[in-house]
């Protein structure tokens, strides 16, 4: 004992003597959580942690949402500081000094609701050599709109902006003088990307100024000449808008428009077979997405069918990825122009496509497609026929299968063939416990992400045909929302086979009781891991049986690395204040919203592919050792009425 007593001093004395600047070019390489978890180790490292927040190149910090006081400590004045992203759900504009540096090349600021439009001016003042701005939600608890001075001031200032995303209401900003402010925007921009915008301001964005007794002859210029991807979504998708952008924007590669309407279209604001065969008109595009939501109202592009699609197609050629969504006019016509016509596309999705059967993909063995991920949502003629002859395509790495009711296990035994499938969603198919047991089998050992969300015949047993002939898979998210029989049972099976799990969906389960959450707290993926350690995300909304009980297990130290949990909205308000004193860190969740950082834009391709931090002391270095909250949690319980 003395001897190994005496060695590691001898270590801790060597790590001493090593150059600081030395330990400083390692630690540079690392992000914040993996510096702070180093920093634990010794002291050598803890005092070289503390300096080198002045030079650090990169600071991001979205995984937690820290407060003003916590976040000004981190970020002192950094001459080197090039990539900045943060959550700033807890900030205001009292925190900009501190955020805005003016080295900045790369700046993302989530949930910005309780900014000012002044965040926009502040950054073209204070962040002259920026190419990449993301901001969230801006000003959407200000309840106001934003000075289109402000936007002014932006553009002026940023004069190397490449890439400029808005996601929240653009339509805050007053339209006198808005379309006018983009003819000064850089000509550095490549890439726009909008939360929301309407189809009349993109018109006016987009079209050049009239000049007073400017000749006819005369060539106007070109708003925004260089952008090659444009992303919208917008009140209707029209003709005049598709006319708009093909017109006056010749380099786009990447378009991607998105819609929720509320009422039927009309005519003039809808789009059509007029408006769909302009696209493309200069043959650069790469990847087109169109969808019309039915999030707010059951409407469809009905002015849109076979025709349209087929003149849109003879453009497309060298089109790489598509989606279409709610095209209900369209038929396998349409559908197989595109499979046919396009030989280099590998994304295909179609939402909502009613008239999609199995004959599109009839021959596409005939094709010399290399499909990689297809998502056909909605899809309801669709079935295990269909299923067969699109597998033969052996590459995919994504197949969503989300509401085709007719999926069942037949097509669970052909997809279990794919060697190199990722992501598969099959919510709301027709397939049983027996049907799973095919994935085990084969696609089951490369598979990250699964979803069998709302599957009704499911029940525990699926548990064990999923994962007793696959007990060392990469599965690392699964949702088993909505499926009314499976119950502790099951989740008990989960945890015997230690699953290192990150994110688990257990919604509207209505017999997932307290045992389960005791259960997930309890397990432990190694011998030497924490209890619950590998969930990042749970989701235990309106599940029948979770009472207040569950709340003692989900306070530290269980669940160490949670950062997104989902309750019941009858929860007691006392009970979820006093959990957020304990950890204040974590994003509860209780009126039903889907958990995580989802964006505007579909993800499906990118379900599996986030980047979770192995060791996390971040939060204890944030928060330093706060304790004493469990009489909080345990008072709050006393006084809360039971749950039902």
């Amino acid at each position: 004992m003395a001897k190994s007593s005496g060695s590691g001093a001898h270590q801790q004395m060597s790590l001493d003597l090593l150059p600081s600047a030395l330990l400083a070019t390692v630690m540079t390489k690392l992000d914040i959580a993996s510096i702070r978890s180093l920093a634990c180790t010794c002291k050598a490292f803890h005092s070289c942690a503390s300096h080198m927040l002045c030079f650090i190149p990169s600071f991001h910090l979205l995984d937690i949402a820290p407060p003003a006081e916590y976040i000004r400590p981190l970020l002192p004045p950094n001459p080197y500081l090039r990539s900045l992203k943060v959550d700033c759900t807890r900030l205001d504009d009292s925190s900009l000094d501190c955020l805005l540096q003016p080295t900045l090349q790369e700046l993302c600021l989530h949930n910005c609701a309780d900014f000012s439009g002044r965040l926009l001016s502040q950054v073209g003042q204070y962040c002259k050599d920026l190419r990449f701005l993301y901001l969230s939600s801006l000003a959407e608890k200000r309840g106001r709109s934003i000075d289109v001075s402000d936007l002014e001031v932006l553009f002026g200032g940023c004069t190397q902006l490449e890439t400029l995303i808005l996601m929240f209401d653009v339509s805050m900003f007053l339209r006198h003088n808005f379309a006018r402010v983009w003819s000064i925007a850089p000509a550095t921009l490549v890439s726009l990307e909008m939360g929301y915008i309407s189809s009349v301001m993109v018109t006016e964005l987009l079209s050049p100024p009239v000049v007073p007794y400017q000749s006819i002859e005369h060539i106007r210029p070109s708003i925004l000449p260089g952008i090659q991807k444009l992303c919208l979504s917008v009140d209707y998708i029209t003709d005049t808008m598709i006319s708009t952008i093909t017109n006056n924007i010749n380099c786009l590669t990447h378009l991607d428009l998105r819609d929720s309407p509320i009422m039927e279209p009309r005519l003039a604001f809808d789009l059509t077979n007029a408006g769909i065969q302009q696209i493309n008109q200069h043959g650069r595009l790469k990847h087109l997405s169109l969808v019309r939501s039915q999030e707010i109202f059951p409407a469809y592009f009905k002015r849109v069918n076979d025709l349209g699609i087929l003149l849109m197609a003879d453009r497309c050629s060298d089109m790489e990825s598509i989606c279409l969504g709610g095209f209900c006019q369209v038929t396998d016509t349409g559908f197989r122009t595109i499979l046919h016509s396009c030989s280099k596309i590998f994304k295909l999705r179609i939402y909502h496509g009613p008239h999609l059967t199995d004959l599109v993909f009839h021959d596409i063995a005939a094709t010399s497609l290399t499909l990689t991920h297809v998502s056909l949502r909605w899809c309801n003629l669709l079935t295990n026929h269909g299923i067969a002859r699109l597998v033969s395509n052996g590459n995919l790495s994504v197949l969503d299968l989300r509401d085709c009711r007719n999926i069942g296990d037949e097509a669970l035994r052909t997809i279990s063939n794919l060697s190199e499938l990722k992501a598969l969603l099959i919510d709301g198919s027709d397939i049983s416990d027996m049907g799973l047991s095919h994935l085990s089998k084969g696609a089951m050992r490369s598979l990250v992400s699964l979803s069998i969300r709302g599957c009704k015949r499911l029940t525990d047993n699926c548990i064990s045909f999923l994962f007793d002939e696959s007990p060392n898979c990469e599965l690392r998210e699964l949702d088993l929302s909505n499926i009314p029989n499976l119950s502790d049972a099951g989740i008990l099976l989960l945890a015997k086979r230690r699953i290192p799990l990150l994110e688990l969906r257990m919604r509207q389960c209505p017999l997932i009781s307290d045992t389960s959450i005791m259960m997930l707290a309890s397990m432990k993926v190694d011998e030497e891991g924490w209890y619950g350690s590998s969930l990042r995300l749970l989701d235990l909304y309106n599940c029948g049986g979770i009472t207040q009980l569950s709340f003692q297990w989900l306070k530290k130290p269980y669940f160490p690395r949670l950062r997104w949990l989902g309750v019941s909205s009858s929860v007691s308000r006392d009970v979820l204040d006093a959990l957020s004193r304990n950890r204040p860190f974590l994003h509860i969740v209780f009126h039903g919203e889907e958990l995580g950082m989802t964006g505007q834009w579909d993800n499906s391709d990118d379900l599996y592919m986030h980047d979770y931090d192995e060791v996390d002391e971040l939060e204890q270095w944030l928060e330093g050792e706060n304790e004493g909250d469990d009489e909080d949690i345990q008072e709050a319980e006393n006084n809360a009425d039971p749950m039902l």
